[in-house]
């Protein structure tokens, strides 16, 4: 088994924010796979599930950005799995908008739900970082990060979610780069 995080805030007020794309990856991910129900458990929301032959558990910790490590950890621990059987999908200031990177290990760069997951489980997580831009200055990370995609972005999103969800088979099979060539051809125009 493997254990598929998306990070983000819980309710409604969160739910367009550019800090909850990993929340939003999962939700795609579900629907074009189609996982089981939502459950609520490991302080979060579960979803099963196969992808191939592949048995996936997504996870949206329910504990707030900065403590979803809690969640992970315990999701972790319960299913018996190793760090290395963890994906955790996330915002990344340092990635152009819309674009996705794939890699194992590493540190927080200043992302709290990175940061708390590396408290509770270690760093030899993969990582999927899913491009959200900076805004040019310091100053406007914060309204960045927790404000709402701008109306222009939407289509571009769903564009990017349905192509990530579409090649997650990859990912499952444990192809990044595979998976990172697939998404850059489905996002041709």
């Amino acid at each position: 088994m493997q254990l598929w995080v998306g990070l983000g805030n819980p309710g409604a007020l969160y739910a367009m924010h550019r800090h909850n794309v990993g929340f939003m990856a999962m939700d795609a991910i579900a629907e074009v796979h189609d996982f089981g129900p939502v459950k609520k458990q490991f302080q979060g929301w579960t979803q099963e599930g196969r992808i191939g032959s592949d048995k996936i558990l997504l996870l949206k910790p329910a504990t707030f950005m900065n403590d979803s490590g809690r969640s992970v950890g315990e999701a972790m621990r319960f299913y018996k799995l190793e760090p290395e059987d963890v994906t955790v999908f996330y915002d990344e200031l340092d990635l152009d908008p819309f674009k996705v990177r794939v890699k194992r290990g590493g540190g927080a760069a200043g992302h709290n739900g990175i940061r708390s997951t590396i408290q509770h489980i270690g760093d030899a997580f993969r990582r999927v970082r899913i491009g959200i831009g900076h805004p040019g200055h310091k100053d406007r990370v914060t309204g960045h990060v927790l404000g709402n995609y701008a109306k222009s972005e939407i289509e571009p999103l769903t564009d990017l979610l349905g192509a990530l969800a579409a090649g997650a088979d990859w990912l499952a099979k444990g192809d990044d780069a595979r998976f990172m060539s697939d998404l850059a051809l489905r996002l041709q125009d």
